[in-house]
């Protein structure tokens, strides 16, 4: 059975998250997103600034969303965050979002990240030894 990396992020609706009718506007999901990659990668050692000061920056290529219900201001949600490992040269999360007051889920979707030399911006076809020593030290390689 193949083991996953998870971080649970809770996260409240914000004022200006929402539309005149306190709904919240669908972009603002794909921020959760980045709210739980970010938690992720504080949690697991996986920070933005870890790939920069290594030499790299992780551009997002891909995200998808699907929408199940809606959230509203004054709501608080838990944004699941979970690290799919890999072969290729790229990172992939997968992530689920519910209502912390009901446990109902509200969205889930993904998002690819590929490795950019930070300098060149030269697209990587391999994994950099950092990231492989991390996939190692976390039991993902």
């Amino acid at each position: 059975m193949k083991k996953f990396l998870t971080e649970k992020t809770v996260i409240p609706v914000r004022f200006n998250e929402a539309d005149p009718l306190g709904i919240v506007w669908h972009g603002h999901y794909i921020r959760y997103f980045e709210d739980g990659r970010e938690a992720f990668g504080i949690t697991h050692g996986l920070r933005y600034l870890d790939f920069y000061q290594q030499g790299f920056v992780v551009p997002i290529v891909n995200v998808l969303c699907d929408y199940k219900l809606s959230l509203r201001y004054g709501d608080t949600m838990i944004v699941e965050t979970k690290y799919i490992p890999c072969e290729a040269a790229k990172i992939i999360f997968h992530y689920q979002i519910f209502n912390k007051a009901d446990e109902r889920l509200v969205a889930k979707g993904s998002s690819v990240q590929v490795f950019l030399d930070k300098e060149s911006s030269i697209l990587q076809l391999t994994n950099p030894p950092f990231f492989e020593a991390w996939k190692k030290e976390h039991g993902m390689a």
